[in-house]
């Protein structure tokens, strides 16, 4: 049972955190020593106009186990909000966007106060809560987590966030998933970076969500504000105020009292005597007129109080002003803006703090508000430690390769999860599949099958009762390992991110992988970023890759995702030609999702047969995790070889075996991770400004060919995946890939069109040799 709140002291709590915020982005301006003249910036007014919902929220709503989705311009607030609580240090306030110190935004793996989501990307961290929250009723309908450990999830908006298309491909698909214990709380302040928002937006929001399922709740006015309006006069003055313009509204508060009173006598005339007439004062009057919703700290109290009854989906729209209670409160450029020296002098000063005491905890506050402060303080039950992160806690399993002279790569890895199923084991129990609506042709089909969909609600297959043949099974309940999902990109990246930090969350390790269409990485790809970036965990299986995929032309015919793979953190990039090869990748990407020190992995597959190779044993393996191997032997100080990755091995073995008879000695680089050798090499180069001498895993493969050799490389991709490997140790290359559009065709036209067949190779084997 919640006890009744202190308003008063809650209040007195959220002026703190105002001043607090905006001292820190002050301190970091004008006060920290800069070395490079650069401003350091801060955002004082996007934190003045959510800092009593944040109040609200952390000092009396949330509960330990509910998770926040910080808005990125509201990290100061969130900083201030746990030094208070103790769990951040005034070092890290002081350091403040410097190297160490406080982040810009909140971040899961960069601040040491505990961040639920990392927030930067706008719209993200508002998605990521809603798919978190579907993860958390898998997880509880699987008795993984108890019911009384389940928590709420809160996204903090800035109301210009809610121009992000992500955010509506996420409410419509969590429509479809029946989400809940949801709060998506708008700091409804009505400016962005450039101006004032669109006039009555939030009406539009209102029947977006209201459409999707949520409850809607608009915090308009204040309590002062709301029985002003109630009483003599108040009626004109409400109607007035429900069609003043969000630029007029704004100007008006940074104007003042005396511009209130002057512009509603302008438009409303005898109307508005009798309200004027009982606010006569021009400051109180200025106060009134923008004691709104999102600043009071009873409205708010409340309406958190009615909304947790019950786990509807909730939609607040808080209304604010921006910089409030700040200098520049209300103007429209307020958003960079910073308060100069004699501004936050004089600001100070009204708080009735003295100079030299800026960070004291409750300087300001009466004697008799710090005891109630402090009891408010005590009694918060959020976390207030970061959260130990959870890893090695499941055997995983070396996964055998799929028997069969010829497969695809994308054909394998449907026979290995299956087999995986069938197995059963820690490891199958726990993974968890999604796809956005091409779930059976990336060939998840045999495991859905095996495992079922999951739904909280028994969903029957209504072919299989009518007994009409399929081969999928289309039955969904509350112990199915696959989350099915719309065709929308960012939703699967937020889905995995969201299953990623399952470990983190609640301590349940999740190995989620999702399967997409391999051109279409680029339609999600900040929402991969942003999940990489809080370095949750997940397995993307993309297939089909290239030009190879003939049929379908150039608009499913993908050329850079190897290049996006090799610049993005926190995910490691595999392209495996034999399923062998995919069968380690699969068991090597499930150990780094439990692993300390580990990532994610992406799985570029083809849908191509390919002639399996015969092993005489298994020592290419542990070159092919690292990211390559001679799959054919060069001869110490040869002057040529082949370097060649996934579906084009075939092309690569044939023009082999053709120009070793003219090369002797020709070697045949199977290459599985030009991210990986890549980073290796520049990895190896930084340890060398050490002093530390070990080569890497590029220059020992190289290393066995003359230092003038030839290389002739080849990928269904753009070249430069693998032209690079010349700079290692300065071996001249020839560059085969693709850098224009595909089109349709069969495999030999295409790849005789786009230089990726035997005779390309030989041609430029031919040209490297004799320049």
């Amino acid at each position: 049972m919640t006890s009744s709140p202190d308003t008063e002291a809650l209040a007195a709590l959220d002026e703190r955190l105002r001043w607090l915020a905006s001292w820190t982005i002050h301190n970091a301006n004008h006060l920290r020593e800069k070395s490079d003249g650069v401003k350091v910036g801060g955002h004082q007014a996007s934190s003045a106009s959510i800092s009593a919902i944040m109040t609200a929220l952390y000092f009396h709503a949330l509960g330990p186990n509910d998770r926040v989705a910080v808005k990125p311009h509201a990290g100061p607030i969130l900083h201030a909000i746990h030094y208070l609580l103790g769990s951040q240090s005034l070092e890290k306030l002081e350091n403040f966007r410097g190297l160490g110190g406080a982040q810009s935004y909140p971040s899961r793996t960069k601040d040491t106060i505990p961040v639920d989501f990392s927030t930067g990307s706008v719209g993200l961290g508002v998605a990521i809560t809603l798919f978190s929250s579907l993860v958390q009723d898998l997880l509880t309908a699987q008795g993984k987590i108890a019911e009384e450990e389940r928590g709420r999830f809160v996204a903090l908006i800035g109301d210009a966030e809610l121009d992000e298309g992500n955010i509506y491909e996420a409410i419509i698909e969590g429509a479809k998933h029946d989400v809940r214990n949801l709060w998506w709380i708008v700091d409804y302040n009505r400016q962005s970076l450039d101006a004032t928002s669109a006039d009555r937006m939030f009406e539009r929001f209102d029947e977006i969500f209201s459409a999707c399922g949520w409850r809607s709740v608009e915090l308009r006015f204040g309590k002062r504000l709301e029985k002003a309006l109630s009483g003599k006069g108040g009626k004109a003055v409400r109607d007035w105020l429900e069609t003043l313009p969000n630029a007029d509204f704004a100007a008006l508060h940074y104007q003042g009292g005396a511009a209130w009173r002057q512009r509603l006598s302008d438009d409303l005339g005898k109307k508005a005597d009798a309200f004027l007439s009982a606010h006569k004062d021009d400051e109180q009057l200025g106060s009134l007129m923008t004691d709104l919703g999102g600043h009071c700290m009873e409205t708010l109290v409340e309406a958190f109080e009615e909304a947790k009854k019950d786990d509807t989906p909730t939609f607040f729209i808080a209304w604010t002003v921006k910089g409030f209670g700040l200098p520049f409160a209300g103007h429209k450029d307020n958003h960079a803006g910073l308060m100069n020296p004699k501004q936050i002098a004089a600001w100070r000063d009204d708080l009735g703090i003295a100079e030299g005491a800026e960070w004291d905890k409750f300087a300001g506050l009466s004697d008799n508000m710090v005891p109630k402060v402090e009891a408010v303080l005590d009694e918060t039950r959020i976390k207030r430690e970061k959260r130990p992160r959870s890893f090695g806690s499941v055997p995983i399993p070396e996964l055998p390769a799929p028997e069969g002279e010829e497969q695809s790569t994308q054909a394998a890895f449907g026979r290995i999860l299956m087999d995986l199923s069938k197995a059963g084991g820690e490891l199958a129990d726990r993974i968890l599949t999604t796809s956005p609506d091409v779930t059976v042709s990336t060939n998840l089909g045999a495991w859905v099958n095996s495992r079922g969909l999951f739904k909280r609600r028994a969903m029957e297959d209504v072919f299989a009762k009518a007994k009409i043949p399929s081969a999928q099974k289309w039955a969904g309940n509350d112990s199915g390992q696959h989350i099915e999902l719309g065709i929308a990109e960012s939703n699967l990246f937020l889905m995995l991110a969201a299953a990623g930090l399952a470990g983190d969350h609640w301590n349940e390790r999740l190995f989620p992988i999702g399967t997409l269409y391999d051109p279409f990485i680029a339609r999600g790809l900040d929402s991969l970023n942003y999940g990489c970036y809080q370095d949750a965990r997940f397995l993307l299986v993309a297939t089909p890759s290239g030009v190879t995929l003939g049929p379908e032309g150039g608009a499913h015919q993908s050329i850079n995702p190897p290049l996006i793979a090799m610049g993005q953190p926190g995910l490691r990039h595999y392209e495996p030609a034999f399923a062998d090869e995919l069968a380690a990748m699969m068991s090597h990407a499930f150990a780094l999702i439990d692993d300390p020190d580990g990532e994610s992995t992406y799985l570029r597959l083809s849908t191509r047969p390919v002639q399996q190779v015969a092993r005489d044993n298994d020592d290419w393996k542990a070159g092919a995790l690292e990211g390559g191997y001679w799959l054919k032997q060069p001869a110490e100080g040869a002057e040529a070889a082949i370097v060649a990755m996934g579906a084009l091995m075939p092309e690569a073995l044939a023009a082999h075996e053709e120009l070793s008879a003219d090369i002797p000695g020709l070697g045949l680089l199977a290459v599985t991770s030009p991210d990986l050798l890549h980073r290796g090499w520049t990895a190896a180069q930084a340890a060398r400004w050490d002093g530390q001498r070990q080569p890497s895993h590029a220059e020992t493969l190289l290393s066995r060919l003359s230092p003038r050799a030839g290389l002739v490389t080849l990928c269904d991709a753009a070249p430069a995946s693998l032209s690079w490997l010349g700079g290692v140790l300065g071996q001249r290359v020839a560059p085969l890939g693709v850098e224009r559009f595909g089109q349709t065709g069969n495999l030999a036209d295409l790849y005789a069109t786009y230089r990726l067949d035997p005779a390309a190779i030989t041609e430029a084997m031919a040209e490297i040799l004799l320049t």
